[in-house]
């Protein structure tokens, strides 16, 4: 019977044995040491707020919000009280004195003098008129006065200047009717082309010269004790057709289709309504 060889459980000394390598790290290798870090190695990891100055930020913003909110809604309630405020004065005013703005009316229009003269020299063209104008003022209303400053008055003939003048102050009381009798005119007033070429042609209508009377002026109100002052009324009168006398006989113009527009300019500060 043979014997059997058991190979040693312990390396010879001959032979290569296979390091181990966690303790050949642990034997020869130093720890590892991390460099400390540099401004580059901090840029390239951006700061992150931390929950606490989020909160903050968040805070400080809502609160600047909530601000504007309670400024804009103050500003629309106060907007709408002024304007609630407004609609009751005028309504209560509107009540107490009922206003109504003057009325105007064309009684009468006289031609006493209506010349187109052209001379040979400068072949220029003159017209010389006189107009002897009658108007009516109303005050319609119970409780107010008017005064007016003097009034401008100019004849018009579709945009061509006929005849000026002017009228006094004076004042119209509550209920009552003013009649405005004035002469207005022009003097060897020299016209252009067309002036004379549309002249011309409207005095071969039938119906005579169309004509158009224009009156500017300011006016004041007295209401009890309330007062307003150099309030802008401009007034145009159309619907005034004219025949021309031929001779040294005053000629009465149409008015019975005359119509009178009144305009209030008021002004509030740089703005006119």
């Amino acid at each position: 019977m043979t014997d059997r060889v058991h190979p040693s459980s312990k390396p010879n000394g001959t032979g290569t044995a296979k390091p181990s390598t966690t303790s050949a790290v642990a034997t020869t290798n130093p720890p590892l040491k991390f460099p400390p870090a540099t401004k580059t190695h901090l840029h390239n990891h951006p700061y992150r707020p931390t929950p606490t100055s989020r909160h903050r930020h968040n805070g400080r913003r809502f609160t600047c919000r909530r601000c504007c909110c309670l400024t804009c809604f103050w500003s629309i309630l106060l907007l709408i009280a002024i304007l609630l405020l407004a609609a009751i004065c005028a309504a209560a005013f509107y009540v107490l004195y009922n206003p109504h703005h003057p009325a105007f009316s064309v009684t009468s229009l006289k031609i006493t003098q209506f010349n187109i003269t052209t001379t040979a020299d400068d072949d220029t063209t003159h017209l010389t008129t006189k107009f002897n104008l009658t108007i009516s003022s109303r005050n319609p209303n119970k409780k107010i006065i008017y005064t007016y400053n003097p009034i401008s008055i100019t004849v018009f003939s579709n945009q061509v200047n006929l005849s000026t003048g002017s009228f006094t102050n004076f004042t119209s009381l509550p209920n009552n009717i003013f009649i405005i009798h004035t002469t207005t005119g022009l003097t060897s007033q020299i016209l252009d082309v067309d002036s004379v070429t549309s002249l011309k042609s409207d005095l071969k209508k039938k119906k005579g010269l169309p004509m158009k009377i224009l009156m500017d002026t300011n006016l004041g109100i007295k209401m009890e004790k309330l007062k307003m002052k150099n309030i802008g009324i401009q007034v145009i009168c159309y619907g005034i057709h004219g025949i021309v006398p031929k001779s040294k006989n005053a000629t009465v113009a149409d008015t019975s289709d005359a119509k009178c527009k009144v305009d209030l300019r008021i002004k509030i500060l740089k703005w006119s309504f």
